[in-house]
Order: structure tokens, then sequence, then C-alpha cells
């Protein structure tokens, strides 16, 4: 085979990659929340975003980058306007991300060392590493690892990641007077980097998969995961508080089922980020589910 066509038979993914993610909720309220009001509490409640680049942009305004600290944005591209969102039904935001000692480090196995050695400092956390002023303390904890995580290889790693949260559990349990909201885990966008062709050639050379061929068994692994931390009979099964509420980013960021991977991929399909569309519509979900959340935990006076 001479060398051009080899590159032309390069796997660059793509819709023919999405893959089915039949068995999705459909959009629309969780049922455990359905019962709750999507109001604004009648409380002012505080609250922290520990997060990375995701996060950081679903929060921003859209416009031209303006960073208040690493991956912590003012205004993005593809901002979601999360922030603002959240600031006008009563909420005081609170972010930490890279740099600092609460928000570095949200790989799934990171939560359970962060949650059990740095809750009083992530109680008290304003921006980083700034703590808020007098006894305040953030009533809720917005928490989620970044779209890397969904890199799952096989069942094994699926066991790992699920061993992850169901750890958390017990440390939840003995803070009954905090709510913790898990975004899940947004999802790889549909493409793998383009690379030199040399990689290629020695990955078939080896016999070793080819990025393509891994990120084909990831999404129905990422999906698997993803429905078993929102089902029922998943990972808050038998968990005897209403303190912990999850909010399906991965499928809002897939189109409720449309692909397994995103379906609002920066760019051409080779970026992870979200677009601007996937942040909004993620904000515009989020805001009636925290609210409903928020009254289900007996956050709200009203």
């Amino acid at each position: 085979m001479a060398l051009g066509a080899v590159v032309l038979l390069i796997p660059v993914g793509g819709s023919s990659m999405a893959g089915n993610g039949s068995g999705s909720r459909s959009a629309g309220p969780d049922p455990a929340l359905a019962a709750f009001s999507a109001a604004r509490p009648g409380a002012r409640l505080p609250l922290l975003f520990i997060h990375h680049s995701v996060g950081g942009r679903l929060l921003a305004e859209p416009g031209p980058k303006e960073a208040i600290g690493d991956e912590i944005w003012k205004s993005h591209p593809n901002g979601g306007g999360l922030r603002r969102m959240l600031e006008e039904q009563g909420y005081d935001v609170h972010e930490a991300s890279y740099g600092s000692s609460v928000g570095d480090e949200t790989d799934l196995a990171d939560w359970l060392p962060k949650f059990r050695d740095k809750m009083d400092a992530a109680l008290t956390t304003a921006v980083n590493d700034q703590r808020l002023p007098g006894k305040q303390r953030n009533q809720i904890i917005l928490w989620k690892s970044c779209f890397p995580n969904n890199q799952l290889t096989d069942e094994a790693a699926l066991a790992r990641a699920r061993d992850s949260l169901t750890a958390l559990l017990p440390i939840f349990v003995k803070h009954p007077d905090i709510l913790f909201v898990h975004l899940t885990t947004p999802p790889l966008a549909p493409r793998v980097p383009k690379e030199p062709i040399g990689k290629w050639i020695a990955r078939a050379v080896l016999r070793k998969p080819q990025p393509t061929l891994s990120l084909a068994k990831s999404g129905p692994l990422a999906r698997a995961f993803d429905q078993w931390v929102v089902s029922p009979d998943g990972w808050l099964k038998g968990y005897p508080l209403k303190n912990v509420a999850v909010f399906d980013l991965y499928d809002v960021l897939t189109g409720h089922g449309e692909s397994n991977f995103l379906v609002f991929p920066t760019g051409d399909g080779y970026d992870s980020h979200p677009s601007r569309e996937g942040n909004e519509r993620a904000a515009a979900e989020f805001v009636p589910f925290l609210n409903r959340a928020v009254r289900r935990a007996g956050l709200s006076n009203s």
C-alpha cells in the first residue's frame, strides 16, 4: 500500500463513531426532584463550584476572554452564563480551580482525599485559596471531573470509576446540612486530535490500538458509567439522606441520547470543550435542577 493511501485511511472519528445513546433518560426533571418547585429559593445560598476548564467556561459570560484566575473566567467565547444565572436566583457563587488547594486535582480518584481531608477548606472557599470572611460557609458544593475521565478502556476501568464515587458516600452522610451536587463527567469529542502519520504507522506495526478504536470503545463505557451514576438503582441506591444530587451534564452534552460523545464540540469536532451552545443549554437546564435539589435538601425557606 502506498504511503499516500495510508494517510487517507487514518481513522479520524466522526458521526459514524458516535454510537447510540439508547437507554439514557429523556430531557426533563430528575424523577426524584420532579415534585419540587423550580422557582427561585427563598433564601440566599452560598455555593462553591470545584471545577477545571469545562466548569469555568460553563460559568463564564459569553464574550472575549477575561480571566479571574486559571480557568476561572469572567467571560469566554464559549461561556454559558451560568454564574450570572445562579446569582440572579439568589446564589452567591464561589469557585476553586487549578492552582488552589481545593481546586487542584479533580480526577475521579482525587475526590476521596479531597473531601476527606479538605472539607473545611472547601466549605470556606471564596475564590481558589481566598477564604470567606468571618464564619461564612458554603452550603452547597458543586463538583465535577473533566472529560479525560471518560477515557474508559475496559470493564475494570469502569469498576474503578464506580468505586471512586461509592467511596464518597460515607463522607457525605456526615454532612447532612451540606448539599453536594455532582455534575457527571462531560463527554469526549467525537474525533481524536490529528497527529503525525509516523505515530499511526508505529502503532499499526506494534499492533497497539489506534486512538479512534479506543474512542469507539470508551463511548459505550462512558454511557454505562453515566447511567449508573444517575440511576435510582445505581450510585445513590440506599443512600439515606437527601443531601446528594446528580446533574446529568454528560447526557445534556450528548444531546440526551443522540450520541455517546459531545454533540456540541468546539471547532471541527476535535476539541472536547463544549461550544457556547452546549454550555448555554447545560446552564439553562442546571438552574431549575439546582432549585429543585435545594428544596429537596431542605435548604430553601419557600
